[in-house]
């Protein structure tokens, strides 16, 4: 059964060609956004907390802070309305998940660059 999932995954799924990132980066996605008759893109610029799953089931949480709320957002690698990404920093993490991140504030929230 998971040869064939793997097979159909390989055959139909469209691999997009995205930069690697990793926990700790900040990136900007642009995606589209349809409305109605129109479409436009849209971008997401934040910290990426954590990559999860595998094959066609890969995702990547972002989160931003706007004002004073935080809020995330969670993509699929392989999102038909995804258009591209940007790396804009590389950041120093310690961990794969940096779920800690959401409760610092302030000073405390900023993640130090990788050389």
């Amino acid at each position: 059964m998971e040869s064939i999932l793997k097979y159909v995954e390989d055959k139909y799924v469209e691999k997009k060609d995205f930069p690697e990132f990793f926990p700790g980066d900040t990136i900007t996605a642009y995606y589209k956004i349809t409305e109605g008759d129109k479409s436009r893109i849209q971008f997401f610029r934040g910290v990426v907390l954590q990559i999860r799953g595998e094959g066609a089931t890969k995702t990547f949480t972002i989160r931003k802070m706007s004002g004073t709320v935080g809020v995330e957002r969670i993509f699929p690698f392989n999102l038909p309305a995804l258009e591209k990404i940007e790396v804009n920093k590389r950041g120093k993490v310690s961990q794969s998940r940096i779920f800690y991140f959401r409760e610092l504030h302030g000073k405390k929230a900023r993640i130090k660059d990788k050389l």
